[in-house]
């Protein structure tokens, strides 16, 4: 068990939390959600002891080991692979290093086997035996199959580093286990197996993620930071938000009934408090009025964005043809062979274990980068819009304000301070926040920058690499069920599982020797039996 008891922090003159106190117990997984800067991360750190609070305390039961999530893929560099998870469980590996360290001695004496025997039955008492096979066991669910193992973490991948470090969070049964964005930069594959981990997993979780999907999956409670508090509910992320939602509108039902009432009692005793024979009626209905009080409905700090892409003209019926197309980059062939046909009203989900090739398709397709073989033909009714993974060129030299920024991308007639103040507005940026400078941006704002520049191109056709990157959860919520609504055709990836499931209609999976094709939902592709056999064909 560990809680919080009268936890405060203040960062300059904005207090992040006040007086909270919140325990998390054994056997449950808490999701750990609020806007973006409520304090996520913030209050891992202090529950890690990273950071000390200015008022409060973190009390841990005794005995219990707590395991976090690194952030710092670089930390390990120096380590082997599987001694970088062992190393999860600090006083076992500790153990072990000290042991080599002894049996290695060239003058081995009697104190030195007394210590190692000592070692020896703390090593066994930490399951110390079936510790490099655990680790292994782990890394390969994470899909770190066994020619990595023994490799130095410095001749990894990002993505590769980063699924060794959640195996070394979850390495040794930890009692309670921190988890900051686990399913960042994770392959659909690895998502999958990590919620089973967690749906299984008997001790205590507390994990923040943007993936509602995954909230759902594995969590038994959400703990909601809202202005400096932190407030309990039972049940996943769904149960919240429609609880929430519904607790909302109930209030301002209530409110609308007591606002009638008051005024219904108000024009009574309007009407009748100068006639003596009603005056005790009205003097009743005085104390009835004086008694009444509307509910305070304290507003979220939670903003949600309005998207909503809307296309100038319906694209005719033929929108895209691809033939055979073929590229290679460095010495890897990332697209091999690929052929697809895209009909109106299609909204297309690319999915697959290489990001690189999703991306390099989005890029032939919008004339950023040539194929090697093969050929593309967009229809003459098509207007596109594109969302790149990577918009920096966008911003990082731009200087001016967001409403000088967003000003080309404005309609003829619809360049007015006004009109852009309207734009930007709808995506969160009112007032003074229009007047920041564009390369000052965070990510989940340049994101709604590039989301806001594609609603005004009115455009038949979305292209959009990874768009709930970087994103909050009110965000992505907003984008989902715009692009739900959208009547138009889109092509897109995303790691996030609920918004795939919920927009897609077809499903393209690219693989080293071609692609899979189907007309179903997510989830009915998941399980089809059918595509196991054709990835094993073409991977």
């Amino acid at each position: 068990m560990i809680g919080a008891h009268g936890v405060s922090l203040q960062y300059g003159g904005r207090t992040l939390f006040k007086d909270v106190n919140v325990t998390f117990t054994k056997g449950n997984c808490y999701g750990l959600i609020g806007a973006n800067g409520t304090g996520k991360s913030t209050f891992l750190k202090i529950l890690a002891g990273d950071i000390e609070p200015n008022k409060g305390e973190v009390s841990i039961t005794p005995g219990e080991r707590l395991a976090v999530l690194k952030q710092d893929h670089f930390m390990f560099d120096d380590f082997i692979v599987v001694d970088a998870v062992l190393y999860g469980h600090k006083r076992l590996f500790d153990i072990m290093k000290e042991k080599e360290a002894l049996y290695a001695k060239p003058d081995f004496n009697d104190e030195d086997g007394i210590k190692v025997s000592e070692l020896e039955a703390e090593f066994a008492e930490l399951d110390g035996w079936t510790a490099e096979s655990n680790a292994e066991i782990l890394l390969n669910g994470l899909g770190i199959t066994n020619e990595f193992h023994y490799v130095p973490m410095s001749e990894l991948t990002g993505n590769q580093k980063v699924k060794v470090l959640l195996a070394q969070a979850l390495f040794g049964n930890p009692d309670i286990l921190l988890l900051d964005e686990p399913t960042n930069h994770l392959d659909l594959a690895s998502i999958k197996w990590l919620e089973n981990f967690l749906m299984d997993f008997e001790n205590t979780v507390i994990v923040v993620s943007h993936d509602r999907h995954f909230l759902n999956k594995v969590c038994t409670h959400i703990a909601d930071i809202d202005y400096g508090a932190i407030t309990m509910y039972v049940g996943n992320y769904d149960f919240w938000y429609q609880y929430t939602q519904m607790t909302q509108r109930q209030l301002r039902d209530e409110n609308k009934r007591i606002e009638q009432k008051m005024k219904e009692l108000q024009e009574f005793i309007q009407r009748f408090s100068a006639n003596a024979s009603k005056s005790k009626q009205a003097t009743s209905r005085k104390k009835l009025l004086d008694n009444l009080q509307m509910n305070n409905i304290k507003p979220s700090s939670r903003k949600y964005p309005f998207v909503n892409f809307k296309q100038d003209r319906e694209v005719g019926n033929d929108v895209l043809e691809v033939s055979g197309i073929s590229k290679t980059i460095g010495d890897r062939k990332v697209l091999n062979d690929v052929s697809f046909i895209v009909s109106p009203n299609d909204k297309i989900a690319f999915v697959g274990d290489d990001e690189i090739a999703r991306t390099t398709l989005f890029k032939i397709l919008m004339g950023e980068m040539e194929p090697d073989e093969g050929t593309f033909k967009w229809g003459i009714t098509t207007s596109t819009a594109y969302f790149p993974k990577d918009n920096s060129e966008y911003f990082d030299n731009f200087t001016e304000s967001l409403i000088e920024w967003l000003r080309p991308y404005a309609k003829p007639g619809e360049q007015y301070d006004s009109d852009i103040r309207g734009w930007l507005g709808r995506m969160l940026f009112s007032g003074e926040e229009a007047l920041k400078a564009a390369n000052v941006l965070s990510g989940g704002e340049k994101v709604r920058c590039m989301l806001c520049k594609m609603m005004m191109s009115g455009a038949n056709v979305l292209i959009l690499d990874e768009p709930t990157n970087h994103l909050d959860l009110e965000s992505i919520t907003a984008l989902n069920e715009g692009l739900c609504d959208y009547k138009g055709t889109l092509l897109f990836d995303s790691h996030d599982h609920q918004f795939v499931q919920t927009i897609a209609n077809r499903i393209i999976e690219i693989l080293p020797n071609g692609i899979i094709d189907r007309r179903e939902t997510f989830d009915e592709y998941i399980d089809n039996e059918d595509v196991d056999a054709m990835r094993a064909k073409l991977s």
